[in-house]
């Protein structure tokens, strides 16, 4: 089920923060889901209702996002707190996996944190996000995250995008042997998919394969806007579309 048994191929996890979007990564062939909300903050942690409906829904694994704000990685013990009691959460509705990553101030791993949240995550499968990506040293980084037991790192490579990032995942893959797998994400499309795998040496790939789906209000309001001064269209939504995830899956199978 999990990526160390992929030996027939690639893995393509898809990122949803919809019960639709879950529906379309199953569809278009993908292995595995990564479950947030609020994708344009780049993921937080979903409802326990929407865990609930995406795993009602669909018959690959769901893992969790557990990241309870947008910005910088680094916690303060409330936050420390409302982590632990959303990775119960997460369990007790039947994640298949987590996902967090916590650091320090001067940018290395808190591997402190990380114990006390693995502890609470156990007996699932964990992977480091994309907090990965904002280490001082990811090879010092990739060590720590080894001994401390995750089972995957999501990384765009320090980089952008995990295009522009490219030769450090390709440095990863080759530190992490087989004692990790590292799994590339960030701003992979169909357009950059085949290079990214032929170059980075990775089993598995990280994609939101979304495109934009118009509102079906027919009586709308412009004069009000729900979000702060980072104007997000109102009346429009962002869903992962069945073709994207078929035609980025075309692109894995084609590679062998």
């Amino acid at each position: 089920m999990d990526g160390h048994e992929m030996s027939d191929g690639f893995l393509m996890e898809v990122c949803v923060d919809s019960v639709e979007s879950a529906i379309n990564a199953e569809r278009g062939g993908a292995g595995r889901i990564e479950l947030c909300c609020n994708l344009l903050e780049g993921g937080l942690t979903p409802s326990t209702g929407l865990l609930q409906v995406v795993k009602e829904s669909v018959r690959i694994p769901v893992y969790v996002m557990i990241r309870p704000r947008a910005g910088d990685f680094l916690y303060s013990d409330w936050e420390a707190e409302v982590m632990k009691r959303d990775i119960e959460q997460m369990k007790i509705h039947r994640a298949d996996g987590l996902v967090f990553g916590a650091l320090t101030e001067d940018g290395r791993v808190d591997t402190e944190l990380c114990m006390e949240l693995l502890a609470a995550s156990r007996p699932l499968p964990v992977t480091f996000h994309r907090a990965f990506d904002m280490v001082h040293d990811p090879a010092v980084a990739l060590e720590a995250l080894i001994s401390l037991g995750f089972e995957r790192i999501l990384t765009s490579g320090c980089d952008s995008s995990a295009l522009e990032g490219l030769p450090v995942i390709k440095r990863l893959v080759e530190q992490a042997k087989d004692r990790i797998v590292i799994m590339p994400g960030g701003g992979i499309t169909e357009r950059n998919l085949q290079r990214i795998l032929e170059a980075s040496g990775s089993q598995e790939f990280h994609c939101s394969a979304r495109s934009s789906k118009d509102s079906t209000m027919k009586f709308r309001n412009s004069n009000v806007s729900m979000g702060g001064s980072l104007s997000i269209p109102e009346y429009a939504v962002k869903v992962a579309d069945v073709t994207k995830v078929r035609t980025l899956n075309a692109i894995a199978k084609n590679i062998l």
